[in-house]
């Protein structure tokens, strides 16, 4: 999923403002020995968005704009299962714009999430990654289709401007709210475009096993959030946190009804959503310190400085190290599953 749609919620929080570690965990290696050579391994290939590319856990590659952990699901489940990688998941990848068709430019946010003098380049359709020799596929994808990151971000703006309503973004989605048709809308043409990029993927790859991974909890239970807490859903109002997570369910069932092979990466982090703290917490805030290995960071944007809260970066809802450790158990058990 993507940070966009932001402006706006800067201004407000500009003026409610006015008023108002990580222990790397470590997988086995494939098989003893000597590595197989490359040749003598199956081919995978990931598909995704920020959600498979684990944007803002250490160490991120940084010449792209995707923000590619080597850390992330795709990296750990080759490791476990001596696999030969080709990871082109990107942050802010969407269905049409990224997997079906090339991602342009400005749909690349990072990190870095300052583009290099000149800005990045488009980057072609992650489908050009597979071939008739492709073994394994795994695709997490959706979430920028039907507009995760504005939803989110409207729900952080409504909590401040509307003050006294103590579910102001549900009341927005929903019944005869000014965004319901426009999200009905959106979920009819993510389930029509998600069909559409299946048939390519099997297309390109027809002897490939393919896993659509679904998204993991991010606010299953809102008992331990506060309001205003960055590190947590900021200004989101706890009446909003039961409809956002029936969003996310939404979606994943949808997700789930287009695969033959599904990885559920909900139900294992039901109790380690944002709400959480310490280690039990596997998912970031809006703005949170990062996680991972080593001692890279994120040079803030103007945008992310107008966000109120100490957390090192603005990592907008996405799994922290131990989300990704979490994918990463669940993919890996889907496919030595389905391997027999």
């Amino acid at each position: 999923m993507s940070r966009h749609g932001m402006p706006a919620l800067s201004r407000l929080l500009l003026a409610a403002a006015a008023s108002l570690a990580v222990v790397a965990s470590a997988l086995a290696p494939a098989a003893s020995g000597a590595p197989a050579r490359a040749a003598d391994r199956p081919e995978y290939v990931a598909l995704g968005d920020s959600y498979s590319a684990g944007v803002f856990v250490r160490p991120w590659e940084e010449h792209d704009g995707c923000g590619r952990s080597t850390r992330n699901y795709p990296h750990q489940v080759a490791h476990q299962l001596g696999f030969q990688l080709r990871d082109v998941t990107c942050g802010a990848a969407e269905v049409v714009d990224g997997i079906l068709g090339p991602q342009p430019a400005s749909k690349i946010y990072g990190p870095p999430s300052i583009p290099p003098e000149g800005g990045w380049s488009d980057l072609p359709p992650q489908l050009d990654a597979l071939n008739p020799g492709t073994d394994y596929v795994t695709v997490g994808i959706g979430g920028n289709s039907l507009g995760f990151g504005s939803i989110v971000t409207k729900c952080l703006e409504l909590g401040i401007s509307k003050p006294l309503q103590t579910k102001p973004c549900t009341n927005y989605y929903t019944g005869a709210g000014e965004g319901a048709d426009w999200l009905d809308e959106r979920f009819a043409q993510l389930d029509a475009d998600f069909g559409h990029m299946m048939t390519a993927i099997h297309r390109r790859a027809p002897h490939a096993r393919v896993a659509v991974v679904g998204y993991p909890a991010i606010v299953p239970d809102g008992s331990g959030c506060s309001f205003l807490h960055w590190n947590q859903l900021g200004s989101v109002k706890k009446g909003d946190m039961p409809w956002l997570d029936g969003l996310e369910k939404h979606l994943n069932g949808l997700l789930h009804r287009h695969a033959a092979l599904y990885v559920d990466t909900y139900g294992p982090s039901v109790n380690h959503g944002v709400c959480e703290s310490g280690d039990a917490k596997w998912m970031y805030g809006v703005r949170d310190n990062l996680t991972g290995d080593g001692h890279q960071t994120d040079e803030p944007s103007e945008l992310c400085k107008s966000i109120p809260g100490s957390g090192e970066a603005c990592t907008f809802v996405h799994p922290n190290a131990r989300g990704l450790d979490n994918q990463a158990r669940q993919v890996t058990r889907a496919l030595m599953t389905s391997m027999g």
